[in-house]
């Protein structure tokens, strides 16, 4: 009886441990969301607005975040408040969360479905767990006037970007006068 008794244990031990372990990753995931928040709202860039999104029954969801991002000023995305959700994984900060755009956003590095193309972004690439949501929207703001034509993701934003500046300038100032800001 006592092997018997011995494997059982040892079955129940190794499935409490594997449930504790997957607990503790979503909880890791909120755990740093929720430090990220509050990081957030004590020292925010200037016109970034960056929030949890609110459930039906008013609890926040951190693992989707709504947010918005300023165009540079003095650049062709000035005035415009470019709206972008970031959803984040239980195995957030092991791997990056996924930032969108609305979908059809023009950038040369947004694809057609809006997910943002960059380099801190990519889990085998440049993805680093220490990388901060704050660090993640400045990130995509500085992308915004600085596409990076090796890594394009739609056809038409970097096909102009590289054959037809002025009409690509043009695009992206319309685009901006299509998020205005949100006051």
């Amino acid at each position: 009886m006592r092997p018997l008794s011995l494997s059982l244990s040892l079955s129940l031990s190794l499935s409490l441990s594997l449930s504790l372990i997957a607990l503790m990753s979503g909880g890791i995931a909120r755990g740093r969301l929720s430090e990220e928040r509050k990081s957030w709202r004590k020292n925010h860039p200037h016109g970034f607005v960056a929030r949890p999104a609110c459930e039906p029954d008013g609890s926040l969801n951190l693992m989707l975040w709504h947010c918005s991002i300023p165009g540079k000023a003095g650049t062709d995305w000035e005035g415009g408040y470019f709206p972008l959700t970031i959803h984040f994984s239980e195995d957030y900060p092991s791997k990056p969360p996924k930032c969108k755009f609305p979908q059809g956003f023009f950038h040369p590095n947004v694809y057609p479905s809006g997910t943002v193309c960059l380099s801190i972004l990519n889990e085998d690439y440049g993805w680093r767990p220490a990388i901060t949501v704050k660090q993640i929207l400045v990130g995509i703001q500085d992308l915004l006037d600085a596409p990076n034509p090796a890594d394009p993701a739609q056809v038409e934003a970097y096909q102009l970007f590289i054959q037809d500046p002025p009409e690509y300038k043009l695009r992206v100032k319309q685009q901006a006068k299509h998020y205005p800001p949100l006051i």
